[in-house]
């Protein structure tokens, strides 16, 4: 019987997920902000966490002051005050 192979293969090509984000319309917030869409680079991982109503309304707020989306402005509120706790 052969042996199962230890190594690790090297991906090639894109990711059939982001491949299909990229053709997708990502609707009016979007086109409203007159913003490039944001492309996930290698270096990132995607993540997913539930935000209360307010607490979103209030990060599109602070966001909008600055000409940013509610998820740039929290990875800016992350990275700035991480180092706090």
């Amino acid at each position: 019987m052969k042996k199962p192979s230890t190594k690790m293969k090297k991906r090639t090509g894109t990711d059939a997920q982001i491949e299909e984000f990229k053709t997708r319309d990502l609707g009016s917030d979007i086109r409203a902000s007159r913003v490039t869409p944001a492309v996930i680079h290698p270096k990132q991982q995607p993540t997913s966490i539930l935000l209360e109503p307010e607490l979103v309304e209030q990060l599109r707020a602070k966001g909008g002051k600055r000409g940013l989306g509610y998820q740039t402005m929290l990875k800016l509120i992350v990275r700035e005050h991480l180092h706090e706790y």
